[in-house]
């Protein structure tokens, strides 16, 4: 069973720039189609980006396509976030997901009930 962790969250101004990692262990991440998700005080875990298990495909939310970038290294077992442009409403918890059964599309499209594995978040804040 693959575990999740990510790093890289912390707080940034409006228009800024983080890069998120995470790193997998316990499994070979090149099995996995991977997912950022992302949920803010109040409100529902939200699908951010989801990227194919060679990296040739990727997926993103209207909210935040064109500012950030999902990629992955396989080689390192790590998955990134770079996210430009920050704005106030970027600011939330950000998970990193895998799934082995699924594809990318399925994942970004089907929503994350099924999604099976979860890191436990790093915090993203933005001041304005």
């Amino acid at each position: 069973q693959v575990q999740l962790v990510e790093s890289g969250g912390g707080l940034v101004q409006a228009g800024g720039s983080l890069r998120l990692s995470c790193t997998a262990s316990g499994g070979t991440l090149s099995n996995y189609a991977m997912a950022w998700y992302r949920q803010a005080p109040g409100k529902e875990r939200e699908s951010v980006a989801t990227i194919s298990r060679n990296g040739g495909m990727t997926f993103y939310a209207e909210s935040v396509k064109d500012r950030f970038t999902i990629s992955r290294d396989n080689a390192k077992n790590t998955l990134y976030l770079q996210m430009n442009s920050l704005k106030p409403e970027d600011a939330a918890v950000y998970y990193c997901a895998a799934d082995s059964r699924r594809s990318a599309f399925l994942v970004f499209s089907q929503g994350l009930d099924d999604v099976p594995y979860w890191g436990k978040g790093t915090l993203v804040t933005v001041s304005s």
